[in-house]
């Protein structure tokens, strides 16, 4: 599924990328003349934080000059992703950055840029898919018991995430909506503090990245009823996505994409473009990474990207609206 919604996305129009990229490929010119930054709006040693830091090392060896990652944080990721918004359109400041690019938009109404003008995609280099799990004292083994008993519980039951409007918030009422559940929403700040309430049965649910969730099922702490993807997990065979479980169409993902600002030539991207994707095909990049449950895109473009991002940012604003919501 993942496979059809990236060459799905792939052919949508490419009519909200800059005319310069809709051009065929210029000779490539000498990139980087400056050890290039890449902006991470996340905290070091993060889930995010270490496949960048894995990127920028080995492009790094590669090039003329290392590249260096630099961690702001700040109201999410806007103060990281403004950073590059506002960088020389050069080449030499990108941005990593995750699913949460495409519900900035509808969540930060005034925010210092325009997430949409300002940027432009460089190369989607993986995807992390979402898992349904609950605490293990909960009488519930699959999507269709989980529905019964959200149904059945007076008021709804509750369910935790890693804060408002964040990508676990999202996935998870993208999830209670199509199950056509009640269900009440405990923002936490961040999965760790939020983990502690599941395991103790203080919290039924949480739909958590797999990266995080992997650890706490496999030791048999939490239970996964499902992956919110087209294709099951290698460490969870067992476990069946939400289309095998009923729900067919219902996925979710934490996503990696290098983003540029707006109005950086044509040969640049291109350049950083194949950086990525070379160490994308790496078989022990591939390795370490699949430890996080990541799946590496290594045949991205620009134009893919692009219309992926399209794509995402239609989904979960249609919902954040829907939902109405809202973090300020």
């Amino acid at each position: 599924m993942f496979r059809r919604h990236l060459l799905g996305a792939a052919g949508l129009s490419a009519a909200g990328m800059s005319a310069t990229l809709a051009r065929p490929a210029l000779a490539q010119p000498a990139w980087p003349t400056q050890p290039p930054r890449l902006v991470v709006p996340f905290a070091a040693g993060g889930p995010t934080d270490i496949p960048a830091r894995l990127f920028a090392e080995r492009i790094g060896e590669a090039l003329p000059h290392r590249m260096i990652v630099e961690n702001r944080t700040g109201a999410g990721v806007v103060v990281g992703t403004d950073v590059v918004a506002k960088a020389p359109k050069d080449g030499h400041t990108l941005l990593y950055t995750t699913v949460a690019q495409a519900s900035l938009r509808a969540l930060f109404p005034r925010l210092p840029f325009d997430p949409a003008a300002d940027l432009v995609p460089v190369a989607l280099v993986g995807v992390i898919p979402m898992i349904v799990t609950v605490g293990r004292e909960v009488p519930a083994r699959t999507l269709q018991d989980l529905r019964a008993l959200a149904r059945a519980t007076q008021g709804g039951i509750d369910y935790a995430s890693s804060g408002n409007g964040g990508a676990l918030h999202l996935a998870t009422e993208l999830l209670l909506r199509r199950m056509e559940v009640r269900a009440n929403h405990i923002p936490y700040r961040g999965t760790a503090s939020a983990m502690p309430d599941v395991l103790n049965g203080t919290i039924p649910l949480i739909v958590d990245v797999a990266t995080s969730a992997l650890p706490f099922v496999q030791r048999g702490e939490t239970r996964a009823l499902a992956v919110m993807d087209g294709t099951r997990l290698p460490q969870l065979p067992d476990v069946p996505t939400t289309a095998e479980a009923g729900f067919p169409d219902l996925e979710a993902y934490t996503w990696h994409m290098v983003m540029a600002p707006s109005g950086t030539p044509e040969p640049v991207i291109r350049a950083a473009n194949a950086a990525f994707n070379r160490v994308a095909a790496e078989p022990a990049v591939q390795a370490r990474l699949s430890e996080l449950a990541m799946r590496l895109v290594s045949d991205s473009t620009p134009e893919s990207a692009a219309a992926w991002l399209r794509a995402e940012t239609t989904k979960w604003e249609g919902l954040i609206r829907e939902a109405d919501i809202r973090v300020e």
